[in-house]
């Protein structure tokens, strides 16, 4: 029997729970709790988003247990960004004003710990409008 190997984890220096810490103080969300339920849907959203080469590398930038919740879901059709904070407030039960504002205090903690060229090539990868989820201006072209 071959042993198998773990798989390529980067050093992370930041926990699960000082991410979820941090998500809590920029959402000013009232409990640790409230802030890791935000978390989890947000990045079980996110990974059914995202394929290939930068879901893993987003993988390996995140806390284990972050990792293991933005993998944990089978990537689906692609959604625009808005239609991904319609399909999140129907899944939480939220409101799309409540989940807007999960979706971009979760994803700012995660652009932060994806780094700027990584969440560029997350951005290409998705449709447009996911940038000012993520915290950024959306820039396009002129025609």
């Amino acid at each position: 029997m071959i042993p198998q190997q773990k798989p390529y984890r980067p050093s992370v220096s930041t926990t699960f729970e000082q991410m979820l810490e941090r998500v809590r103080y920029e959402g000013a969300y009232p409990t640790r709790a409230r802030a890791e339920e935000a978390v989890r849907a947000v990045l079980a959203s996110l990974g059914r988003q995202l394929t290939g080469d930068e879901r893993v590398e987003l993988a390996a930038r995140l806390p284990y247990e972050a990792a293991v919740i933005l993998t944990s879901e089978t990537p689906a059709e692609p959604l625009t960004a808005w239609a991904f904070v319609e399909d999140l407030s129907g899944r939480t039960g939220g409101t799309t004003a409540t989940t807007r504002w999960d979706t971009g205090t979760v994803l700012r903690v995660v652009a932060r710990l994806a780094g700027e060229k990584l969440l560029d090539r997350v951005l290409a990868q998705l449709p447009t409008g996911y940038a000012l989820l993520f915290g950024r201006a959306e820039l396009t072209r002129a025609a």
